[in-house]
């Protein structure tokens, strides 16, 4: 998120908050790099995946470090803005591209159910199952199919 963040911050010539905050998409990617290793050399079931390995990991890695010098060489040139000492705030809420989701709510009990109406239902106090023995399934007789031939004068006419 730091990022894509930053380079949006580029993007709006924020050059010294985009370099902050890519700085930040770093070290979090060393972390999440230290994880993926881990848990790849760990025995057990699972271990098959390795998340360092996968194409969207590899290619984040390059992006964070190809932004980032991108970033640095620019405001260098250009924009000369100071690099804050904290990273800028991530916006959480999204605002676009998304729909607002639907809060779920429970509907409200039938009046029909009260705790007498529940504590009926003990399995305890089932009957007793019907212990006879299945019917055997009936034997199908085969049918015999009529012989179809494909006949060759049908009577239809193409014009």
């Amino acid at each position: 998120a730091y990022c894509y963040h930053g380079q949006t911050l580029l993007a709006s010539d924020k050059c010294g908050e985009a370099i902050r905050s890519l700085q930040e998409s770093e070290k979090f990617f060393a972390k999440a790099e230290a994880l993926c290793k881990e848990y790849g050399e760990s025995k057990g079931p699972g271990t098959t995946a390795k998340p360092s390995g996968h194409l969207f990991f590899r290619k984040l890695g390059s992006l964070i470090k190809n932004t980032l010098e991108k970033c640095q060489r620019e405001n260098g040139f250009i924009y000369f803005q100071k690099v804050p000492a904290e990273a800028p705030q991530l916006e959480l809420k999204a605002n676009y591209g998304l729909v607002e989701p639907v809060p779920f709510e429970f509907p409200a009990l039938n009046t029909h159910w009260t705790s007498e109406t529940v504590a009926a239902f003990d399995l305890t106090k089932r009957p007793k199952e019907d212990t006879a023995k299945p019917k055997p399934d009936e034997e199908v007789k085969p049918l015999k199919e009529p012989d179809i031939k494909p006949q060759k004068d049908s009577g239809c006419q193409i014009s």
